[in-house]
């Protein structure tokens, strides 16, 4: 079977689907190759690690079925070598051939019988503008925990209030809490952090993304353009983080983002020595900043501000 398409179409499918595939390698090898699925006239681009998947397709000009699983690291970086415009595909039984001109490369294929399809998804889409998703993801984010012995700590979780919703990541050191409008239409669910960042590099400059939520397969989609992305969710119970907000301020500090941000990459010069650990002093007068032992007075940074409040010693 012969199939010609474009190869920078090809090639982004391919690239995208690879985000998605599992690392793991006691998984099976379906699990680590992309599924292309061609139905009609149309070749469908599938992958999983079976808490996320992705699903996307490009059109054909002839009608096709045939099912196969491929590796995509070497599939990309060759179609990455070729020449823009159309490149001829055809499979055989446990390979397939890759031709422009007279540049041809074979790669072999995984047992497309074991992959696992995403759930279908009956629910209503709804729509979020991705300004919200660009402009608050990253300031949750880093706060979400990479130990995935604490799976619920790995996740964004939505919180539904009855004037407003919250976002809130917490990894135990650090918390991160926003609160928007109720209008937004989340339901509660924790989504994993690391599937909401590959997402929202995906969203470009598009203002609208569509979701939908099925409730009884826990999955939630994204649906940009022609692209699907699936995620389950965290099952388990956030920890009541309420309990570590203070209720009351005892010091407010006012100063300069910029100068904070160089003066913190000034002294993280020295703190690389000492634990990595940064010593902020909030005085009177303003903000002292220096690595945990070690240079006395000689590694340090001033600035100024606006301190209500005690003098502070905190280290981060």
């Amino acid at each position: 079977m012969n199939i010609s398409v474009n190869k920078e179409t090809f090639l982004e499918k391919i690239s995208l689907a690879s985000k998605f595939i599992s690392t793991k390698l006691s998984s099976s090898t379906s699990l680590q190759g992309v599924c292309l699925k061609g139905e009609k006239k149309q070749i469908h681009f599938y992958s999983t690690n079976l808490n996320s998947y992705y699903h996307s397709f490009i059109n054909s000009e002839k009608s096709h079925r045939f099912q196969i699983v491929v590796e995509p690291k070497k599939v990309g970086e060759f179609l990455s070598l070729l020449s823009p415009g159309n490149i001829e595909i055809e499979i055989k039984d446990k390979s397939i051939i890759i031709s422009q001109g007279k540049t041809r490369g074979e790669f072999s294929l995984f047992s497309p019988e074991e992959f696992p399809f995403p759930p279908l998804v009956s629910s209503e889409k709804q729509k979020i503008k991705t300004s919200f998703l660009r402009e608050t993801l990253p300031l949750l984010l880093f706060s979400a925990s990479t130990d995935e012995t604490r799976p619920v700590l790995t996740g964004v979780n939505f919180v539904s209030r009855e004037d407003s919703n919250q976002i809130v990541t917490t990894d135990g050191f650090r918390l991160s809490l926003l609160n928007f409008k109720k209008e937004i239409p989340f339901p509660p669910m924790i989504i994993p952090s690391s599937f909401l960042s590959e997402v929202s590099r995906l969203i470009g400059d598009k203002e609208e993304i569509s979701f939908s939520f099925q409730e009884d397969e826990k999955l939630l989609v994204f649906y940009l353009g022609e692209h699907e992305f699936y995620t389950r969710l965290i099952d388990g119970e956030y920890p009541p983080y309420e309990k570590v907000i203070p209720a009351e301020k005892k010091t407010t500090v006012t100063l300069d983002k910029e100068e904070l941000l160089r003066n913190v990459k000034l002294v993280s010069v020295f703190a690389r020595d000492f634990s990595n650990i940064v010593i902020f002093e909030v005085e009177k007068n303003g903000l002292k900043l220096s690595p945990k032992t070690g240079g006395g007075d000689n590694n340090v940074a001033y600035q100024e501000a606006e301190v209500e409040g005690e003098n502070q010693k905190i280290a981060f």
